[in-house]
């Protein structure tokens, strides 16, 4: 009997934490639901990003698309869409693509041979942290200040042009003042085309795998064939993506050309600005709009490309 005492609390101790077992949990619980619950003020963050969508590209791309398929007058019509099947915008169109594919496939090898140079680099040395720093600067620096850049340089009395007519008789505009033409495009492209290159491709080049190049080793290889079978194959990927982006932001580049080329619509961008400030174009006056809609499709195409091929490149790098 006088156990019984100590046995009876034990029990009533077992009986009673089941009890109040749920009743210690259920604080947690209720609280979390309660968070839950409550609303949330957390996509406040995205309200600025969201009006800049807005307004500088949803809407700007709204007005192109629909402006294309109205008259001056806001009735529908096709004239403006049928316009670009006119040869002078087909020529237009296919100038834009040969000079953004040249100048992307230019600035993706060289951009792709520097981040190659820099792969052996300490990522924290200086070498290695300065041209990072000058690949972002430059990869922005275009339009008036690049053209005037390459006017000063280049120019008709240029620092260049002059001093290699006055040491070495050699004039470079003997056949034409080709800086101001459709030609004087390219250098200027690609002066900008490979510090992106570099920007964009070299995570790709950096997230190469050391046990990769020890496995090809070991297993005989040489350096050769680790490129050839492993490095190459697994970059190509990044590299196509990379080549579009160049192509997309070669093909949408107007800055640079209006101030070089301020004569002639050789390209996309400045037959839109012909459109918009001609007084001569009767009866097309939301000719631009069309254009702009072709730029958007040619571009969109483009961008879808790069998502799916960074996709696949995503797999690996992850």
């Amino acid at each position: 009997m006088g156990s019984g005492g100590p046995v009876t609390t034990l029990v009533d101790t077992g009986a009673d934490a089941p009890a109040s077992a749920p009743a210690t949990t259920a604080g947690p619980a209720h609280t979390a639901r309660a968070r839950r619950s409550a609303p949330s003020w957390a996509w406040l963050g995205l309200v600025p990003f969201a009006a800049y969508i807005l307004l500088f590209l949803a809407v700007p791309t709204l007005l192109a698309i629909g402006s294309g398929f109205f008259t001056k007058d806001g009735s529908f019509t096709w004239t403006n869409v049928s316009a670009l099947g006119d040869p002078v915008v087909l020529n237009t169109f296919a100038n834009s693509a040969w000079i953004s594919l040249l100048t992307a496939v230019v600035g993706a090898v060289v951009g792709a041979l520097v981040c190659y140079a820099l792969l052996g680099m300490n990522p924290q040395g200086a070498i290695r942290s300065s041209v990072d720093a000058a690949a972002g600067v430059l990869a922005q620096f275009g339009g008036v200040m690049l053209a005037f850049a390459f006017i000063a340089m280049m120019g008709i009395q240029g620092v260049l042009t002059v001093f290699l007519k006055d040491t070495f008789g050699i004039n470079i505009y003997e056949n034409g003042t080709w800086l101001y033409e459709l030609p004087g495009l390219i250098l200027p492209y690609i002066y900008f085309q490979i510090p992106l290159m570099v920007i964009t491709f070299m995570p790709a080049l950096a997230a190469l795998k050391p046990q990769w190049a020890e496995a090809n080793l070991t297993l005989g290889g040489t350096r050769t064939s680790f490129w050839l079978r492993i490095g190459l194959p697994v970059l190509a990927p990044s590299f196509l993506a990379s080549l579009l982006l160049l192509f997309a932001n070669s093909f949408s580049s107007y800055a640079t050309a209006a101030a070089l080329a301020s004569q002639g619509s050789q390209i996309v961008p400045l037959q839109i600005r012909t459109a918009l400030t001609s007084e001569t174009v009767l009866g097309r006056e939301n000719l631009a709009g069309a254009l702009a809609l072709g730029m958007i499709v040619v571009v969109g195409v483009v961008m879808a490309l790069y998502s799916l091929i960074q996709r696949r490149a995503a797999r690996w790098q992850s």
